[in-house]
């Protein structure tokens, strides 16, 4: 009987990479906080769909009161943690969880302190750099496949002289 393959997990420190990537780190000089978590869950929700690695995103609400909460958008989990709770503490807490049910777990962050912690529990880190060069990558596939795809969609599969293809596209539009 073969193995199954381990179903991959990318645990994303939402904070870090919006400071860590130039678009989203522009975002936030400009106070546009939001906006820039928005467009991080829209770029991961993306990388998610090509990939199929289940992308969990965590923002830290530190200093803000509430009791934190869970949502879905774009099919991408995405936990504010409560307050007193790092987002450092809540990754750690699902890596431990999602550790024993046959998932490679990779945690997206350039935080030192939480990468050590994270190696300890046998996730494998992805910088924020790496996150964004993966995200490019993927961005270049996705358009090579959506032009192949209108290529092959447009293409005819019998040779039409131009004016019979004229009377064919006239009759079309009519």
């Amino acid at each position: 009987m073969a193995k199954r393959k381990a179903k991959q997990l990318l645990i994303v420190d939402g904070y870090n990479i919006i400071g860590a990537w130039p678009d989203l780190r522009l975002l936030k000089d400009q106070e546009r906080m939001d906006e820039a978590r928005d467009q991080l869950i829209a770029k991961m929700a993306e990388y998610q769909s090509y990939t199929g690695v289940m992308v969990i995103i965590v923002f830290d609400a530190y200093n803000v009161p509430g009791s934190g909460r869970q949502m879905e958008d774009f099919q991408v989990e995405v936990y504010f943690t409560k307050k007193k709770e790092t987002a450092d503490e809540k990754i750690e807490q699902l890596v431990s969880q999602f550790h024993n049910k046959n998932r490679q777990i990779y945690v997206a962050t350039s935080d030192y302190t939480s990468q050590r912690v994270i190696f300890g529990q046998g996730a494998l880190r992805k910088s924020a750099r790496e996150l964004l060069l993966d995200m490019e990558n993927a961005g270049k596939e996705i358009k090579k496949q959506v032009e192949k795809t209108q290529e092959e969609r447009f293409s005819t599969r019998i040779t039409l002289n131009d004016e019979i293809a004229k009377i064919f596209e006239k009759w079309r539009r009519e």
